[in-house]
């Protein structure tokens, strides 16, 4: 089965994300296993190489890794990466139907919502000396998310990091266009809903052959980007 990215770019000065802005627009995937579970995905800039993740099945503990290859202009399987991760310490009521990472420039971070409670955030952190997720490593355990629009799609929701904020999306309800903003606010110890942050954003030209269904996003340490799968 053939996957692909469909690369978007936010265009400086504006509220938009435009399909191929400064981007390759169309991205292939290979060397996927079989049992790869392309709807739960996520995508990060570690600022040396673009990653991109899967979980493995139906599981809700293993991870394939996947790196761009410069040379191919591909996200290969296995390339520049531990090819298969876990997370461990997972809570019992973490929802594995959707997750985002990022890194920050020093950890990799891994982010699942707590089920019944869209809006609190369990975080993971890499540990390189077992080479897992582990839960709270290096990190605040549970984070609130504050002031979601009651509209706020949670089904279609990323994350990145900047270079200096913490930044969380998610489309909103009904619509393919337009998605909303937050920022983790250090003082407040949560996410906010348009603190420190462009509130509401909007796609453009997206191509028809995208799956909405869920998105990707990171920061390259130049471009805001973000990525819809292409439809089969």
């Amino acid at each position: 089965m053939s996957q692909s990215l469909n690369q978007f770019a936010w265009v400086a000065g504006t509220d938009d994300y435009k399909f191929g802005h400064r981007s390759i627009a169309n991205i292939k995937i290979t060397g996927a296993p079989a049992d790869t579970n392309f709807t739960r995905w996520a995508i990060l800039f570690d600022g040396k190489d673009y990653r991109l993740y899967f979980f493995k099945g139906s599981t809700k503990d293993t991870l394939y890794q996947f790196a761009f290859n410069r040379n191919t202009s591909t996200y290969e399987f296995g390339f520049r990466s531990i090819p298969e991760l876990k997370l461990t310490g997972i809570p019992d009521d973490a929802s594995s139907e959707s997750f985002a990472m990022l890194h920050d420039g020093t950890t990799y971070r891994l982010y699942l919502r707590k089920l019944g409670d869209q809006a609190t955030l369990y975080q993971f952190g890499f540990n390189p000396a077992t080479s897992n997720y582990e839960f709270g490593h290096n990190s605040i355990p549970a984070i609130k998310v504050t002031g979601a629009p009651d509209d706020t799609d949670w089904s279609r929701w990323a994350m990145l990091h900047d270079g200096s904020a913490y930044r969380l999306y998610a489309f909103k309800l009904g619509t393919n266009i337009e998605f909303y903003q937050a920022a983790f606010n250090p003082r407040a110890g949560e996410y906010q809903f348009g603190f420190n942050s462009i509130a509401d954003l909007d796609l453009q030209d997206t191509p028809k052959d995208s799956n909405l269904s869920d998105m990707a996003m990171l920061h390259d340490g130049t471009d805001y980007r973000l990525y819809l799968k292409k439809l089969d």
